[in-house]
């Protein structure tokens, strides 16, 4: 019996000294659990292998964020934006296809289709076959962007939405040709709010620099939720469709919402371009829970940055020499992945106040800055 009390006790200790370990450093979420996953640190991010899943380069004045990416270890999609008035999309895709032979292996890009005869007869087998070309020609994707939505008009006169049937022809093409669709549908919420009661500071600074797109001061155009009503109808038409939320898929201002169409449509996956701002904030007052929609969904979030198009940035700043654009898309790149693989306090620019980075494990990592955007688009596998 001594024997046997000798043992269990001698067992108790052991118990004891490893809880004792584990709670010696300061922060429950370390010790025994670090000791089991594996994560990665700031000094970690020029070794690691990245792509940024949503830039807007369109000329070669723009190629030193193309150099500061390779100094960086990122590979990069690079989307075409079809804007009335804006570069023509033939010219778009001209110089994609250039990039890509000036800098192989480093980039991939996406085309990008005309709406300027959406009212015409003949305008979906127009588009379908300039899709077919831009694939041939080496596109991995198409990108639509909120003009549908905010500025085209049928017939009538009436805005059109991405659920419009005349659009359908079209998706049901790129569904069975595999062919991924990246949609910036509707907008972030705060674009419905004053300035002074948006959340994150870089729709404050967007919304000044485009009043034309800042749908408060439109109270004519339809409201938040008919934009996103109108993509989720559109990807219950198309269950098929391979379909990329640009932006956390417009849901940016809450990962429960977000959530409920990861569920809803198999599908979609979401890029976070430009809105990681907004996770940020969320954070303030619900750190578990995105972290915890991070591990759950850890194979339908990409990461990107929207850098070239978010210029708004480098204006605001002043900055206009080349090593100043580098410089601040170093520092950007950096700020992100600090966020997301360490659990220190941050201060950013776009947020106002203190929070702590998400410290995911090293696996969801891998899967948010590279293997789930190889999965989409098999270019960028080695």
């Amino acid at each position: 019996m001594k024997n046997v009390l000798r043992f269990i006790f001698s067992g108790l200790q052991i118990v004891f000294v490893l809880l004792s370990s584990c709670s010696n450093t300061g922060n429950s979420e370390s010790g025994l659990q670090d000791s089991i996953m594996e994560f990665y640190t700031l000094d970690d991010f020029p070794a690691v292998a990245k792509i940024d899943a949503h830039l807007h380069i369109q000329n070669y004045a723009d190629t030193v964020f193309v150099n500061q990416a390779a100094r960086d270890n990122f590979r990069f999609l690079n989307l075409n934006v079809f804007k009335s008035g804006g570069k023509p999309i033939e010219e778009q895709q001209k110089f994609s296809r250039e990039l890509v032979d000036s800098f192989p292996g480093r980039n991939a890009w996406v085309t990008t289709f005309s709406l300027d005869n959406f009212n015409k007869a003949g305008w979906q087998e127009e588009v379908i076959a300039y899709i077919k070309k831009s694939v041939s020609n080496g596109a991995v994707g198409v990108k639509v962007w909120k003009n549908i939505g905010f500025f085209l008009k049928d017939e009538n006169g009436q805005l059109v939405m991405i659920d419009h049937p005349r659009f359908d022809p079209i998706l049901d093409y790129l569904a069975k040709n595999h062919i991924p669709l990246i949609g910036h549908l509707g907008e972030h919420k705060n674009s419905w709010l004053p300035l002074e009661k948006m959340t994150v500071n870089g729709n404050r600074d967007y919304a000044r620099a485009h009043p034309e797109e800042h749908m408060y001061l439109h109270p004519e155009r339809p409201y938040y939720e008919e934009y996103i009503g109108a993509r989720d109808r559109m990807l219950e038409k198309h269950p098929s469709l391979v379909f990329i939320g640009a932006h956390l898929g417009s849901l940016e201002w809450s990962v429960d919402e977000l959530a409920k169409r990861l569920d809803k449509f198999p599908n979609m996956s979401v890029d976070m371009a430009e809105r990681i701002s907004h996770l940020q904030y969320q954070t303030l007052t619900a750190w578990q829970k995105v972290h915890d929609f991070f591990i759950k969904y850890q194979d339908r979030i990409i990461y990107g940055t929207d850098l070239r198009s978010s210029a708004m940035d480098i204006v605001n700043k002043g900055i206009k020499d080349p090593e100043g654009i580098k410089k601040h898309a170093h520092e950007v790149w950096l700020r992100h992945w600090k966020f997301f693989t360490t659990d220190q306090k941050m201060r950013v620019p776009k947020v106002e106040g203190e929070f702590k980075g998400l410290k995911l494990p090293r696996k969801v990592i891998d899967k948010i800055y590279r293997t789930n955007a190889e999965g989409l688009f098999p270019v960028f596998v080695k």
